[in-house]
């Protein structure tokens, strides 16, 4: 079976997680998509935000090791790592806490989402919301108080 390499970031504002209505997988989900061949993770998961929604974001929790020798630049660490399928292929799947830069240019792609809204920790208990996103949206929020 074929595998793919995703990101996904969870975006905490105001108290409140970002999940989209995913199109294809008729899914409340967190934004995110497939790692390109020319891209690292970081550069996937802001491109994704801003091609499903406009929004611009910080991925939070980036080494503060400095950069020194053959090292370009640090990414960010993914506060999960799993393996999950999308029918017809898996995904490996890096996932990220986010921040808010802006919320300027907020709109909702059509073609790949149904739908987004912002979620308070006890809006998660929805029948709507996936177990697993549930329980990755609560760590999120854990997380988002740390960094």
């Amino acid at each position: 079976m074929k595998t793919d390499l995703t990101v996904a970031g969870y975006l905490i504002n105001k108290g409140k997680v970002l999940l989209i209505h995913h199109r294809k997988l008729d899914l409340w989900l967190p934004v995110g998509g497939h790692i390109e061949s020319d891209e690292n993770p970081d550069e996937a998961l802001v491109r994704e935000f801003k091609e499903e929604t406009g929004i611009e974001i910080e991925v939070l929790d980036k080494s503060d090791l400095p950069i020194a020798g053959e090292v370009k630049f640090n990414l960010a660490t993914p506060f999960y790592v799993n393996v999950h399928s999308v029918r017809d292929h898996d995904h490996i799947g890096f996932y990220y806490v986010c921040k808010v830069l802006s919320l300027n240019n907020l709109k909702i792609n059509e073609e790949e989402l149904k739908d987004l809204e912002w979620f308070e920790p006890e809006d998660l208990e929805q029948e709507k919301i996936p177990a697993d996103v549930r329980a990755q949206s609560l760590k999120a929020f854990e997380l988002y108080e740390k960094l």
